[in-house]
């Protein structure tokens, strides 16, 4: 099958490690061009340019497609501004955008510290609001019918039992959000999507495993813990000409947790 997306320019935020690798592994492999945005936070003391940096070499190299690495917090207006400015002058106008970026800390609710449900609405929700904001504000100047997936949880629709309600209130914000953004672009072509990711082999969810791997197991009706490259190809196929009739949807790729 052909998904026609070949020359495609794609916007991968959280694109360097994880669920976003594997994104951007699977865009490239359909012959998409690939804007790696990764984060940098001297601050924090995060930097992930050298793993973005690679990636988009071995994305050149195994696919011949055009990749470039591009530093940004998703929560910054001035950088998701840049970062648009810096896809379209090395790869062309951007048609795709993934909003992956995320954060996942754990507490239960009488715990959470306000600077850190701030903050994690920052990142999960604002971000992609941001992005969203940008990128339809080019399609409708330009009239490109462009292509958004958002990934969100199926904590958004069942709440968390493990401490992470900020993040299940961030992940049931976007999904209205995607919703309502989708009905207003529709007319004009323009596509908006989710897929709930459940429990995912990345490096966000490393220390979750490590400590209940087994806890996760037995409430997923498959039973086994999702591969990155699971998620990774509804993404694609979101993103793609075969998925022309969608939008507005929450796919589940829980392995059958959430079945709604």
């Amino acid at each position: 099958m052909d998904l026609n997306l070949k020359d495609k320019v794609a916007i991968v935020t959280g694109g360097s490690r994880g669920l976003g690798r594997a994104i951007c592994q699977g865009l490239a492999a359909e012959g998409a061009k690939v804007a790696i945005n990764y984060l940098r936070d001297e601050e924090a003391g995060i930097d992930l340019g050298d793993e973005a940096a690679e990636l988009a070499g071995q994305l050149r190299s195994d696919y011949s497609v055009d990749a470039v690495p591009i530093a940004g917090d998703v929560s910054q207006i001035s950088d998701v501004d840049r970062l648009f400015v810096e896809a379209e002058r090395q790869l062309g106008p951007v048609e795709i955008l993934v909003n992956n970026a995320g954060i996942w800390p754990t507490a239960l609710a009488h715990e959470i510290a306000k600077s850190e449900f701030d903050r994690v609405l920052e990142i999960n929700l604002v971000g992609p609001f941001l992005t969203c904001k940008e990128a339809v504000r080019r399609w409708l100047d330009s009239g490109c019918q462009g292509r958004i997936v958002n990934i969100t949880s199926p904590a958004a629709f069942q709440g968390s039992t493990t401490g992470h309600a900020h993040y299940a209130a961030s992940k049931a914000g976007l999904v209205s959000f995607s919703v309502s953004l989708a009905r207003e672009v529709a007319p004009q072509g323009i596509r908006v999507n989710l897929v709930a990711p459940g429990m995912t082999r990345t490096p966000m969810a490393r220390e979750a495993l490590k400590k209940g791997e087994q806890h996760y197991i037995d409430r997923i009706p498959l039973r086994r813990i999702a591969e990155p490259q699971d998620i990774a190809n509804v993404v694609v196929f979101l993103a793609s000409d075969c998925a022309a009739y969608m939008t507005g949807a929450t796919v589940d790729v829980t392995g059958g947790m959430l079945m709604r």
